[in-house]
């Protein structure tokens, strides 16, 4: 494609190219990723306080995130750079990274199109409801609150599937005790 056609697509040139970008940017799994300080500054004001705060992370090229796993961050760096991602960009085994990193960055745009995606997948595959796996993989990265609406999504579910259907080691005995508690109330 031409480059001037579209904005979008020359703005995905940029995404993770070390070419176009001044910041490294570490993920927890260790991976490095790419990004542009200004346009990042620009579409999130965490990476704006992060890094035009005066501090070192101002004048550094690299900057850690160490709770933030490698495919939540691109999916935060398609977001910031496009305005937009594609619905089969989230799978089961990114969502929950995906939707920590928007909450991270303060994305609620990117939350909440992370959730419809969620739900529309729950109403695509009825027979196979991965929300068991998701639902633990929630737990181990962000805090069981009742405010927060992708965990209850999550619990509602998960609380729909006869609890002695769902296989050993799909869901935590955390899970198990929250899913109990949430349903008490």
């Amino acid at each position: 494609m031409t480059r001037g056609y579209s904005l979008e697509q020359d703005l995905k040139l940029l995404i993770n190219n070390p070419k176009y970008s001044d910041l490294e940017i570490l993920c927890e799994n260790e991976k490095k990723l790419y990004g542009c300080r200004a346009i990042l500054a620009a579409r999130s004001e965490v990476f704006e306080r992060l890094l035009y705060n005066g501090m070192k992370e101002s004048y550094e090229n690299q900057i850690s995130f160490p709770k933030i796993n490698s495919a939540g961050m691109e999916t935060v760096l398609e977001y910031t750079y496009t305005g937009s991602i594609k619905e089969e960009f989230l799978t089961k085994d990114n969502m929950i990274e995906s939707f920590y990193a928007a909450d991270y960055f303060q994305l609620p745009d990117l939350q909440d199109f992370i959730m419809k995606v969620f739900k529309n997948t729950l109403k695509k595959n009825l027979t196979e409801n991965y929300s068991p796996e998701l639902l633990s993989k929630f737990a181990e990265k962000m805090p069981l609150t009742e405010d927060n609406v992708l965990l209850n999504l999550l619990v509602e579910a998960v609380a729909i599937i006869p609890l002695n259907t769902i296989e050993f080691g799909r869901l935590s005995i955390l899970n198990i005790f929250y899913l109990v508690h949430m349903k008490k109330k």
